[in-house]
């Protein structure tokens, strides 16, 4: 199908079911019914067989029609890493109700001791007949209150290296042994949360790929989510937040009388040219038939979107001024931009650090050396720890 076409079929479609008044189940298992939940995916499993610029096309006229229920082939992380990695019978069980909205997922990576060296974790996963059991701590999680699942990286082995030791699951949270606790943020937010595990348990039927396989399923995953934190940073987060386009700060520059101060417009330039190079990256990285190389780009874009919304915030400073310095409902513009200021740091953490980024393109993209691992074959049991 060309691009005319797919927006012409949608849009029909769209004309002919879409009905604001239609509770959310409905409307969501007739998209999911129709192929336009996860377009870019095989008929056979649930799609339409397009291409990912044809399944933004529909992502765009679902949005103009104000719809939801598409996009879970590139915002689902869940669904994603099971359709790429999962067992048949894993794919028929959990990706349905992900897709529908019947079910809600987290992701248990970080944990205190192992931030951006992922590979050092230290929650226990022990083989315990049918099931696994599970010890440990995590943190950063968002949604962990209200998910029925967790995507968890826990070690299986102590006696291979750091990286081979390790299994992925899908981890039901809705059950005796899992405590949530909220982290107060410097935005006065409470999006991220602890979340400590004792004697839980998940069924084997929940691991995804083998025992002490669970590093490259997480290199999935991780993709994926860079590749939405991208996404997400290229629209609004909240509504405090003003948007990350240099339109939005002609805008605001415009409302403070400055668009004629000539620093304040190359620093807009400056901005836009920077969304301009991210943009072209990215348009590369889906036109890749090499996962590698799509990986690779993914990252760079992830920190050049890192680097967009710090010089935003950057801009949006000086145009406000003094402004800038004020907080609260009675200072709208000096409010919107603390919160920038501050929140720009999520993206520069988040997915994997700006720092853990630039290691992958230096050793990935440019061909530079890997860091000294002095440690690499050494059994994780083995090796030193500050604990």
């Amino acid at each position: 199908m060309t691009d005319d076409d797919v927006r012409n079929e949608v849009r029909e479609w769209l004309a002919d079911n879409w009905d604001p008044e239609l509770d959310r189940g409905t409307w969501a298992q007739r998209v999911f019914d129709a192929g336009w939940a996860v377009p870019s995916w095989e008929p056979q499993w649930w799609g339409r067989g397009l291409s990912d610029p044809q399944s933004r096309i529909v992502a765009a006229e679902f949005a103009a029609m104000g719809a939801p229920g598409t996009g879970h082939d590139r915002a689902n992380l869940f669904a994603c890493t099971l359709h790429d990695l999962g067992t048949d019978e894993q794919k028929q069980r959990l990706i349905p109700p992900s897709i529908r909205g019947e079910t809600k997922w987290c992701l248990l990576y970080s944990e205190p001791g192992a931030g951006s060296d992922l590979a050092g974790l230290r929650t226990r996963a022990e083989r315990d007949g049918d099931d696994w059991v599970i010890n440990g701590q995590k943190v950063w999680t968002s949604f962990a209150k209200t998910a029925d699942y967790g995507l968890l990286v826990a070690r299986t082995d102590w006696d291979v290296p750091k990286h081979n030791g390790i299994s992925f699951f899908m981890f039901p949270m809705r059950q005796p042994g899992v405590e949530i606790r909220p982290i107060h943020q410097i935005t006065g937010e409470s999006e991220f949360n602890e979340v400590f595990i004792s004697g839980a348990r998940v069924p084997d039927a929940n691991l995804v790929g083998q025992p002490g396989g669970g590093w490259s399923v997480l290199q999935v995953a991780l993709a994926y989510e860079r590749r939405l934190m991208g996404d997400l940073a290229r629209t609004s987060r909240g509504a405090r937040k003003p948007q990350a386009d240099a339109d939005s700060l002609v805008a605001m520059a415009r409302s403070a009388g400055k668009l004629d101060d000539s620093f304040v417009r190359q620093e807009i330039a400056r901005v836009e040219g920077y969304a301009a190079v991210n943009r072209w990256n990215t348009q590369r990285a889906k036109a890749t038939s090499d996962r590698a190389e799509a990986a690779t780009l993914l990252a760079l874009g992830k920190i050049a979107m890192s680097r967009i919304l710090h010089e935003t915030a950057r801009v949006q400073t000086e145009i406000a001024g003094p402004e800038s310095m004020l907080t609260g409902p009675d200072n709208p513009v000096g409010d919107a931009v603390t919160f920038r200021t501050l929140n720009a740091y999520f993206t520069s953490i988040g997915g994997g650090t700006d720092q853990i980024q630039r290691n992958i393109v230096g050793e990935r993209v440019l061909g530079l050396p890997k860091e000294p691992e002095p440690y690499r074959n050494t059994a994780f049991r083995e090796l030193p720890s500050s604990s």
